[in-house]
């Protein structure tokens, strides 16, 4: 799960990270008031969605006063932003975060990240902040500075001073640096963070170490203990079909292609397809509806499916293991009779119960397509799509 910049730089300011004062409005009107409040001759308005590359995409704007927060507020709100991770549909923007302006001598790239390959927590640092970590990486590799943690003793200090030393940070700040890296890395252990990132994180002329922008992640697994965290969550920022999968508890990912995909299990889902793709066709999603699907399930994930106005044909393959087939076969026939289901629908399922799944099939009088083989499955609807 994401939060806002706003919402991270909440959490971080309560482990003691540094962050500028701001004030979040929905508003032209709003964004004056900020303004004023905030006092000062500059401020930034800067667009709050789930999604980088804002200042690219115009959704981060230097305002001279009041007036000027205002106006730019208006062309920012409502506005749909593209970035290079939103895609070509942009997101919508719902509320803009007016904050102080600041003196910035220096920009530094600061985070914690979980490390899969040493299965800990690893603190990653750049002298080149305020651009992606990504280019850097491609451009400089030399420039990234890592250090994994152990997970007994967590982020030690003499980990911090190395790194701050090595950032080239002046010796009477290594202090407020150290600060910095100790809340961040609290706040990723103590929240269940997958990603806690401060980029830029800047050093003021005054002598202050401020995170100017912020993103953290959320483990879903964590959110049982995490209650805090999960009223953060912004729903207008989710694809709406997915929302509406959890609240099933399906696991769904909207892809860009038009054939359909039911399975359950998320290693056969992904099989399906990698297989769609090998005979020519374009997976429009992933969903896995799971082991212990019943015919109410198997509805909502049909009604799901279909929503997507791209759709064009459906594969549902199954392994009937904790999931009968003839469960399956019957939620099958219930919910494409209801919903008029007029896309090819092809249907391949072995398991528990496969030949009374068949008969259930074969006797509905609807027009579905059996497959015995996932390859067979895949190469039938991929021909019924372009046919």
């Amino acid at each position: 799960m994401n939060v806002h910049e706003y919402q991270a730089k909440e959490i971080l300011k309560r482990f003691g990270v540094v962050v500028p004062r701001g004030i979040v409005a929905t508003s032209p009107e709003e964004a004056k008031a900020a303004a004023e409040a905030l006092g000062g001759p500059l401020c930034v308005v800067k667009a709050q969605i789930h999604a980088g590359g804002r200042g690219k995409g115009g959704g981060v704007k230097l305002a001279r006063g009041p007036q000027d927060a205002a106006q730019k507020a208006g062309e920012i709100l409502g506005k749909n932003l593209v970035t290079h991770q939103t895609g070509p549909q942009g997101r919508q923007v719902r509320r803009v975060l007016v904050e102080q302006g600041l003196n910035i001598e220096r920009e530094l790239y600061l985070a914690m990240v979980l490390d899969r390959a040493q299965s800990r927590v690893a603190v990653i640092c750049s002298s080149e902040g305020g651009v992606e970590i990504e280019e850097v990486a491609h451009r400089n590799p030399q420039m990234i500075l890592k250090e994994t943690l152990d997970p007994v003793i967590g982020l030690a200090g003499f980990q911090c001073r190395r790194l701050a030393f090595a950032l080239g940070v002046p010796a009477p700040l290594i202090g407020k640096m150290v600060a910095v890296m100790q809340g961040l890395y609290r706040a990723f252990d103590e929240c269940d963070a997958s990603l806690a990132e401060i980029n830029p994180l800047v050093i003021t002329r005054e002598g202050e170490v401020v995170a100017l922008d912020a993103k953290m992640n959320f483990d879903s697994n964590a959110f049982f203990r995490q209650k805090g965290i999960v009223a953060l969550r912004d729903l207008d920022e989710e694809d709406p079909r997915e929302v509406e999968a959890g609240n099933h508890d399906l696991s769904y990912i909207s892809l860009d292609g038009n054939i359909a995909c039911m399975v359950n299990g998320a290693g056969l889902a992904m099989a399906t397809m990698d297989i769609i793709k090998f005979y020519g066709g374009e997976p429009a999603n992933f969903l896995d509806v799971g082991g212990g699907a019943d015919k109410e399930k198997v509805a909502q994930a049909f009604k799901i499916l279909l929503a997507d106005a791209q759709v064009r044909g459906m594969l549902i393959n199954i392994f009937g293991g904790i999931m009968r087939c003839d469960v399956l076969a019957q939620g099958v026939v219930d919910a494409a009779r209801e919903l008029r289901v007029t896309v090819p629908l092809v249907v391949r399922m072995q398991g528990t119960n496969v030949d009374e799944g068949k008969r259930i099939l074969k006797e509905s009088g609807l027009a579905i397509i059996s497959a015995e083989t996932m390859a067979e499955a895949a190469e039938k609807i991929v021909k019924a799509v372009r046919g």
